[in-house]
C-alpha cells in the first residue's frame, strides 16, 4: 500500500509540470517582465529623460502645437543652465498658481489627464516650455535703438524668433535674481512668458530648482524630427 501511495504522490507532484503548469509559469514570467519594464520606465522618467507634449504655439517656429519632445533631466545635474537653452519647468508659484494640478472635471478625467501628461501625449497643467534668455545676475533689456534685446549691454542675435515678430512689443529692464531665470517664448507675440508676470512674485523669473530639464529633441511627428542644432542658442 505504501508503494502505491508513493506512486500517487509522485504523479500528483509532477502533474503541474505539464501543459497547465507550463502556462502558469509563462504567465508569472510575463507578469514579472511587465513589472520590471514598468519599473525601469518609471526610473528613466523620474531621473533620466521624460517626454512632453507641446500644447501651444508660444515656441513657434522651434516647436509647434502637437510636437512631442524628449527632455533630459541629467543635463543640469552635469552642467549649468545656459542662455539659449530650451527648457521645461514647473511653473507653480511663478507662471501658475501654487496649487495648480490637473484642472477640473471628474476623477476619471483628472486621472486621464495625469496619465496623458505622464506619457507625454497630453499637455500638463503646470509645466511650461520656454527659452532661457537671462541667467542669474544678467541685466536683460528690451529694446535698444535697433529694436534688439540686450543682455549685459550686448545686443543678442535671435534667429529663432518667429518671422515678423519684434524682440518684444513690451519694454522691460530687469536684473535676474540669484537662483532664477528670465525665460521667453520664440513666438514673442503669442507667448505669455516672463514679461507677462513682471508684477507677480519673482518679477516674472523662474526658480532654477523648478527646471525639469533641457529639451533635447523633437521625436514626433517624424516629419519634424530634430535636435539641438535646430534649437540653437543666441549669438552675440
Amino acid at each position: 500500500v505504501r508503494d502505491v501511495d508513493a506512486d500517487v504522490t509522485t504523479e500528483s507532484v509532477r502533474e503541474p509540470h505539464g501543459p497547465a503548469g507550463t502556462h502558469r509559469s509563462w504567465s508569472h514570467e510575463l507578469l514579472l517582465l511587465v513589472g520590471v519594464a514598468l519599473a525601469l520606465t518609471l526610473v528613466v522618467r523620474l531621473f533620466v529623460v521624460q517626454a512632453f507634449y507641446i500644447p501651444s504655439g508660444s515656441m513657434e517656429p522651434t516647436l509647434h502645437v502637437g510636437d512631442r519632445v524628449l527632455v533630459s533631466k541629467l543635463a543640469y545635474r552635469l552642467g549649468d543652465v545656459q542662455r539659449g537653452d530650451v527648457v521645461v519647468f514647473d511653473g507653480r508659484g511663478s507662471f501658475a498658481p501654487s496649487d495648480a494640478n490637473t484642472g477640473g472635471g471628474g476623477a476619471l478625467a483628472r486621472l486621464g489627464r495625469s496619465v496623458g501628461a505622464f506619457l507625454g501625449v497630453a499637455p500638463s497643467e503646470r509645466d511650461f516650455v520656454k527659452r532661457v534668455v537671462g541667467v542669474p545676475g544678467d541685466h536683460v533689456v528690451c529694446c535698444d535703438a535697433q529694436g534688439r534685446l540686450t543682455v549685459n549691454d550686448r545686443a543678442v542675435n535671435e534667429p529663432y524668433v518667429y518671422p515678423g515678430d519684434a524682440a518684444s512689443s513690451q519694454p522691460f529692464d530687469v536684473v535676474v535674481p540669484s537662483g532664477r531665470l528670465w525665460v521667453m517664448g520664440d513666438h514673442r507675440s503669442d507667448s505669455a512668458d516672463s514679461r507677462a508676470h513682471l508684477g507677480d512674485p519673482g518679477g516674472g523669473t523662474v526658480p532654477l530648482d523648478r527646471v525639469i530639464g533641457k529639451v533635447l529633441v523633437r521625436f514626433w511627428p517624424l516629419a519634424r524630427l530634430g535636435g539641438n542644432d535646430e534649437m540653437a542658442a543666441p549669438t552675440r
